[in-house]
């Protein structure tokens, strides 16, 4: 399994984040086994996106960060992991995208369980398969991904993205992102069609719709 390079993520957010459908996501363990699933669904953000958690930090005059912290991680260069919490619960999964620098993200939305379901069962204690990775927070935990791999190089082991099977585009739909309440307008949700596993959130142009 040869991980996807980091010539792969530093291009266009959009364009990543649709070509991540039919990737691979892998967690390597030390004893030569690894937990693997197929990637259904996708978000991407960048710089310019009001939902993106990082906006408003580059300066457009100097094209430096106003401050340090957090977000600042998510112009580190493409390949980086960007781990955060939400609720205070659930462990989220970005993949940094474009030349370092520029800010861009794509957020592994859900995956199709391949390999080492029995540890994902394990780690989910859940009653369906399809509950296992259907859902951003739902995927860390099945493939034990929390804070301490933020800023990981997903390029290398023990986690990183392998090619997979690629996704045709009449097999892609796109919507408006879950859970926002800025930047509802963009289509920028990405999904295999039909598959179960991806998440069953409302988009959220639908959501806040007049």
């Amino acid at each position: 399994m040869n991980p996807l390079p980091t010539t792969f993520f530093a291009r266009d957010t959009l364009i990543v984040a649709r070509d991540m459908l039919g990737t691979h996501l892998v967690r390597r363990h030390p004893d030569g086994s690894a937990r693997i699933g197929r990637i259904v669904e996708t978000e991407a953000y960048t710089q310019d996106d009001p939902a993106f958690h990082g906006w408003g930090l580059l300066d457009p005059e100097t094209g430096k960060l106003r401050h340090q912290g957090r977000a600042a991680d998510l112009f580190k260069p493409p390949g980086t992991a960007y781990v955060y919490l939400i609720y205070g619960i659930h462990w989220l999964l970005n993949v940094v995208t474009e030349r370092e620098g520029i800010g861009g993200a794509v957020l592994i939305r859900a995956v199709e369980p391949i390999e080492g379901i029995d540890r994902m069962r394990a780690d989910r204690s859940v009653s369906r398969d399809r509950d296992l990775t259907n859902g951003p927070g739902k995927l860390t935990q099945a493939f034990g991904i929390d804070g301490d791999d933020h800023t990981r190089d997903l390029t290398e082991p023990p986690i990183f993205f392998t090619r997979g099977h690629p996704v045709s585009d009449e097999q892609v739909e796109t919507t408006s992102r879950i859970g926002i309440s800025k930047g509802v307008d963009r289509s920028w949700r990405f999904l295999v069609r039909g598959n179960r596993f991806v998440s069953s959130g409302t988009p959220s142009d639908e959501k806040y719709s007049d």
